[in-house]
């Protein structure tokens, strides 16, 4: 436990310190301190998750995947020891908080427990809206991706099975990236077109489908991200669903949900969408649950076990 923390001080240490140089504003609102606070008010049997290294394990933190100027973006890498032919599926994460707060130290005791199952984890730090608006977080995550497929050698990675998985507003992106592989949007204006940044399988944790929903109610930090409300950008909000590019490429998808709607709102409309082109996908929703349920006992095992039979279904 005590290394763990001194992990995640040094994690966060060494994010923070890379964002003063370059003057990028940051939201410290969405901690796992504060979110567990806010939570045991109302849940008050709760407990932190968290898992250790196992000895099998090897984690790469801090790692330069790009640069845009004089701003780097990191990422942490946990993979198995042991050599395999033709590497290990790989899922990289993708934290919440709103494409505004949060960050890549939140997806790492999930990422621990995913790789103890034969896989290799990423941890990803992306812009966020008060740095730069929609798409930018996307195409950093695909340049993410491309660094997983140049590196995979190196870090044991089978390049032709990565995976998203994303929480809240990372599951929306994670969701997005899954439905939308060859969009060249998303790759951004330096992207090598020879390495792809694609994806073959999604864990949406929480995230949503559609913008403009019934079941929906993103407001202010949507229209942050996307650069103006509903009325302002409604083509933005459209494009930024991915409920609205589901098509015959979509990839498999799990659906892993708190008891409410409004943070998965279009999901339905969505698993109709993929079966009519007979792609898989499954729901598992928890009952009585917080939104940011992952982050804690009783549901965080249960969290890991469905991810780990999905990826085991669609990659093994």
């Amino acid at each position: 436990m005590k290394i763990f923390w001194i992990f995640l001080f040094v994690l966060f240490t060494n994010s923070a310190l890379g964002r003063q140089k370059t003057n990028i504003p940051r939201d410290t609102s969405f901690t796992l301190q504060s979110t567990f606070i806010k939570e045991k008010k109302k849940f008050p049997f709760i407990t932190i998750a968290d898992s250790l290294l196992s000895k099998n394990l090897l984690l790469k933190g801090n790692l330069v995947y790009k640069k845009i100027g004089d701003r780097a973006l990191h990422l942490d890498i946990i993979y198995p020891k042991k050599k395999i032919k033709n590497g290990y599926p790989a899922v990289i994460l993708i934290h919440g908080g709103g494409w505004r707060s949060g960050d890549r130290s939140q997806t790492i005791a999930i990422a621990k427990k995913i790789a103890e199952s034969g896989y290799v984890t990423v941890a990803v730090e992306y812009r966020l809206s008060l740095e730069a608006a929609y798409p930018a977080g996307l195409q950093d995550v695909r340049s993410a991706i491309r660094w997983m497929r140049e590196n995979a050698k190196k870090y044991r990675i089978n390049s032709n099975k990565i995976a998203a998985m994303g929480f809240s507003s990372g599951g929306q992106m994670a969701a997005l990236l899954g439905t939308t592989n060859g969009d060249k949007k998303y790759d951004g204006p330096t992207a090598d077109s020879k390495i792809a940044g694609d994806i073959q399988a999604v864990i949406d944790v929480d995230g949503v489908l559609a913008f403009h929903h019934p079941e929906s109610s993103e407001s202010v930090v949507a229209a942050q991200w996307l650069g103006g409300t509903y009325l302002d950008k409604p083509e933005i909000w459209n494009e930024a669903s991915a409920l609205s590019h589901v098509d015959k490429n979509s990839v498999p998808i799990i659906f892993i949900n708190s008891s409410t709607p409004r943070f998965h709102g279009g999901r339905d409309d969505m698993v109709k969408k993929l079966n009519s082109f007979n792609i898989y996908s499954e729901i598992h929703e928890f009952p009585n649950t917080p939104h940011p349920f992952w982050f804690f006992n009783p549901w965080f095992s249960p969290t890991v076990n469905y991810t780990i039979k999905f990826l085991d279904r669609v990659f093994k």
